[in-house]
C-alpha cells in the first residue's frame, strides 16, 4: 500500500480498487447459470406465442368452412363456390388446408394447420364437429395429443 502526505502533514493510508479476478469469475458463473435457465425458458415461450397463430387460423377456418355450409349445403366445391379449405391459407409459419386423408365429402371435413420454420414437427387438426387434435414429431419434449391442441411443453392430454 502506499501513503500520501495531506496537506496537514497527516499520512493517509491507500487501498486498492476494483474487483478482484475471484469476484470477476463468481459474477460470470452466476451470469451463466441464470442464462442456462432463462434462455431454454424464452425459447419454450416465443414457441408457444407462435403456436397460437395455427390454432387461430384453424378456428377462423373452420368459421369459415361453416358459413359456406350455411350457404351452400355442402362443404364441396359449387358451382363456381370454392370452399375456403381448398384456397392456400399461410397464417405465421401454418399452412391452412384440407386433409386428403380423409377427404372433405358433402357433410364432412377435417382441417389442418401444418407447421414450417421454429414450428415444424407441429401439425394441429380440426374437423366438422370441433374435434381437435394435436400430431408433435421430432420436437424435444412435446407430445402430441388426440383430443385436444397442445400449445405448451408437458401438457396433458385431457381424458
Amino acid at each position: 500500500m502506499s501513503t500520501a502526505k495531506q496537506p496537514g502533514g497527516e499520512r493517509r493510508v491507500r487501498r486498492p480498487t476494483g474487483f478482484t479476478l475471484i469476484e470477476v469469475m463468481v459474477t460470470v458463473a452466476i451470469v451463466a447459470i441464470l442464462a442456462a435457465v432463462a434462455l431454454p425458458s424464452y425459447r419454450d415461450y416465443v414457441l408457444r406465442g407462435q403456436l397460437v397463430d395455427g390454432t387461430n387460423g384453424l378456428a377462423a377456418l373452420r368459421a369459415d368452412m361453416e358459413r359456406f355450409y350455411q350457404d351452400n349445403r355442402s362443404y364441396l366445391k359449387t358451382g363456381s363456390f370454392v370452399a375456403p379449405c381448398n384456397k392456400t391459407n399461410v397464417v405465421g409459419y401454418f399452412t391452412l388446408s384440407c386433409t386428403t386423408s380423409p377427404a372433405a365429402t358433402a357433410t364432412t371435413y377435417k382441417l389442418q394447420a401444418v407447421g414450417s420454420g421454429p414450428t415444424n414437427g407441429f401439425t394441429f387438426y380440426v374437423d366438422q364437429l370441433g374435434v381437435q387434435s394435436t400430431t408433435i414429431s421430432s420436437v424435444s419434449g412435446w407430445t402430441g395429443c388426440d383430443k385436444a391442441w397442445v400449445t405448451r411443453r408437458g401438457q396433458a392430454c385431457p381424458t
